[in-house]
């Protein structure tokens, strides 16, 4: 066997800038000049007849700007000091929040462009709150926004755009539409692998908890079928959503032709969709700056507390693929904010790209099973403006609580379930300043989180199944099967399936019966990766 071992840097956990890790924090309540409040929200969608009059992204972010000001009813925007913008990816700026601020007029003192991540929209939530607890802040922005419904077909047809153009900015990928990503962290097995999309890793998580649940993989589908129809009946009443129709449970769990397999268990209903053009953002301000502007109390939303942790951010060198420790202790620690009774919450937003996120965190919250985990409708059908969803997220709890009063959970998660952000908001302000209160629990997520185990690339012999999906081409014909095998001394290894493989491919995609902890037999293969046959 050849191990594969990473450097300890490589090993240690990106460390968030927190302000440390304990949660015994004496509180005492906030005054009026330092209580953080969400005062406005705001949200575009862009769906022109032609294509060519598409808005790009600075245009989106600065119309959800706007349109927050204005559900605030205060001209608050002139005030702006502190602007966090989300990741955007599907076009290039040399200096978007300079972009932006020159666009609104505006100097914030401080500016941010943020890190690829689908839990930075509550991050930055969490953090403009915090400062503004701190006076360190008076007005606050956090937005974003993605055209890659217009820049798709501008790169399919080869059109170009009429969109603002900044000679310095980063070099994009070959295609000349999105920006390489850096992956170098992955395993160069997972690499050679092809195991490098969140799309062709969660479904690693659902194969694995699905078994660890006691479920059949047919099971595991009925349960993501009626958990995604009722994010589609939530979209289908939000005019901010892309796809604003109701889905039946059966038409999301049938493979059709509308409805092709992307990587198993996963049909196109069933995950994330990033072709859309959406913004959005949240205004945030202290208390009396809402008063002095005249903004009604029943407006305005309260931040109460929040944690955040992280797994590795190599996932085949994860202690196992049934949970996730960051996850575990976010929630737990929002749970505890809660009195251990997450029915308290009246309205959710756990973070969906694939099924099985809301599935565990719906799991370690203790909700019920036919619980409705989004105000917004979903990444598969308010749609996924890739690390910008958790923006609209929070524009339509705000609306929500508005409407209804009581506490809301904003979970977000990003990576490859690596990174994890949990954040309450409350119709009422906390009773104490909760929200200074630091939220990295990385110590903790640490301390419960397994050791990983060791990483071979090269096997021969017995092999149990640990995790596994079957990717799919575009014809929905099946392109290879990938395994995640544990060997008879315990080390984790990686194995294809090739497609002309019907007899193994048959057992991993049986509905009745999980292929987990199967025992096949392991052999090197094409292309230097070892094949796996049942």
């Amino acid at each position: 066997m050849v191990e594969w071992r990473s450097d300890p840097e490589t090993r240690t956990l990106e460390r968030m800038t927190r302000e440390g890790t304990g949660r015994s924090v004496a509180m005492a309540k906030l005054d009026a000049d330092r209580q953080p409040v969400i005062v406005g929200v705001g949200e575009i969608k862009d769906r022109p007849s032609d294509p060519m009059q598409g808005l790009e992204p600075v245009a989106l972010i600065e119309a959800a700007l706007r349109h927050a000001e204005a559900d605030a009813g205060a001209r608050l925007l002139h005030q702006l000091d502190a602007l966090d913008i989300v990741n955007v990816v599907s076009w290039r700026y040399a200096d978007l929040p300079g972009l932006l601020s020159q666009r609104l007029g505006v100097k914030p003192s401080w500016q941010r462009h943020g890190e690829i991540g689908g839990q930075t929209p509550v991050q930055f939530i969490h953090e403009a709150a915090q400062r503004i607890a701190r006076g360190e802040s008076a007005v606050a922005a956090v937005c974003g926004a993605e055209a890659s419904n217009t820049a798709t077909w501008s790169r399919r047809t080869g059109a170009t755009l009429p969109w603002t153009t900044q000679p310095e900015a980063a070099t994009a990928a070959a295609d000349g539409w999105l920006p390489a990503r850096n992956r170098d962290y992955l395993h160069p097995m997972a690499r050679r692998h092809g195991l490098t999309e969140p799309i062709t890793v969660y479904p690693l998580y659902e194969t694995a908890t699905q078994a660890a649940w006691g479920q059949t993989p047919a099971e595991g589908r009925t349960e993501s079928a009626a958990l995604w129809a009722r994010l589609s009946e939530v979209a289908a009443h939000n005019p901010n959503a892309w796809m604003q129709r109701a889905v039946g449970a059966d038409e999301i769990a049938t493979v059709t032709a509308g409805n092709r397999p992307i990587c198993w268990p996963y049909p196109k209903l069933m995950v994330a969709n990033p072709a859309v053009n959406q913004g959005a953002a949240v205004l945030l301000t202290s208390l009396s700056v809402a008063r002095a502007a005249g903004i009604a109390e029943d407006r305005l939303v309260h931040i109460h507390g929040g944690a955040a942790a992280a797994e590795p951010k190599d996932w085949i060198q994860r202690d196992s693929f049934v949970h996730a420790a960051g996850q575990d202790a976010v929630l737990e620690a929002i749970l505890r904010d809660v009195d251990g009774d997450a029915s308290r919450f009246t309205a959710l937003e756990l973070y969906s790209c694939f099924p099985v996120v809301p599935k565990m965190a719906r799991r370690l919250l203790g909700l019920a099973d036919d619980v409705v985990p989004t105000m917004a409708g979903g990444l598969t059908f308010h749609g996924a403006p890739l690390n910008n969803y958790m923006t609209h997220g929070a524009a339509a709890m705000v609306r929500a609580l508005r409407g209804h009063g009581g506490l809301g959970l904003l979970y977000g998660q990003g990576g490859y379930l690596t990174w994890h952000h949990g954040l309450i908001l409350g119709s009422e302000p906390p009773a104490d300043d909760v929200v200074l209160r630091p939220f990295d629990l990385q110590a903790s997520a640490d301390q419960r989180r397994g050791a990983a185990p060791r990483i071979v690339e090269t096997a021969e012999g017995a092999a149990t199944v640990e995790a596994f999906t079957v990717v799919f081409k575009p014809d929905a014909q099946v392109d290879f099967g990938a395994v995640v095998l544990r060997l008879p001394d315990g080390a984790r290894t990686l194995a294809r399936v090739p497609a002309d493989d019907a007899a193994t491919l048959g057992v991993l995609m049986a509905p009745e019966q999980t292929p987990i902890g199967r025992t096949g037999h392991v052999s090197p293969g094409e292309a230097g990766l070892l094949r796996w046959e049942a």
